[in-house]
């Protein structure tokens, strides 16, 4: 078996100072102004001289585009960036209620209830009805209660995924209105 070479590493990091390899790259000065193209060596010797760091912002730009700037101060607006994308993605849960073609109506009652609770709070919902033995012959009755399970959803929803078969049964996938 052949293992992914990338398998477990990080992201590749920005290259500093004498790490950039490259000549001739596009130079950022550290007020954001554009310097222009220059060779590497000239651009590193701008930033030694106001006593910053050459970091490389844009590697596969066409020339590679660096910028004059304190590696540290670098790297803290980058974390505090990834930090706030972090902050600001929606994260959905997927929760499930199961059902069968012999579920009593008490029961089946329980579990709508179940999902719209789930779907109150925001959550998707996975639908399934699962068939065992003989029952898995009769898939035509196990959709017609899966659909009428759905239809006594007093709380607003749209289907994500329609009816699909698995191989024990069929699913559904809906999620609250917007």
């Amino acid at each position: 078996m052949q293992r992914n070479k990338n398998f477990g590493k990080k992201a590749p990091k920005n290259r500093t100072n004498e790490t950039i390899r490259v000549s001739p790259i596009r130079v950022i000065g550290e007020k954001g102004e554009q310097l222009g193209v220059i060779e590497t060596s000239e651009a590193l010797k701008m930033a030694r001289d106001l006593e910053l760091d050459l970091v490389e912002i844009s590697p596969k730009a066409e020339p590679p585009v660096c910028k004059i700037i304190d590696w540290g101060k670098f790297q803290y607006l980058k974390a505090k960036k990834d930090n706030d994308s972090k902050k600001t993605q929606k994260k959905t849960e997927i929760k499930g209620v199961r059902i069968r073609p012999s579920t009593g109506e008490n029961d089946l009652n329980f579990k709508r209830n179940q999902a719209e609770k789930f779907l109150k709070k925001g959550c998707k919902v996975k639908i399934q009805i699962v068939l065992k033995g003989r029952e898995k012959a009769f898939g035509d009755l196990a959709k017609k209660t899966l659909s009428d399970f759905i239809d006594k959803i007093d709380y607003p929803i749209k289907i994500e995924q329609r009816v699909a078969k698995q191989f024990n049964g069929f699913n559904v996938l809906v999620a609250p209105e917007e």
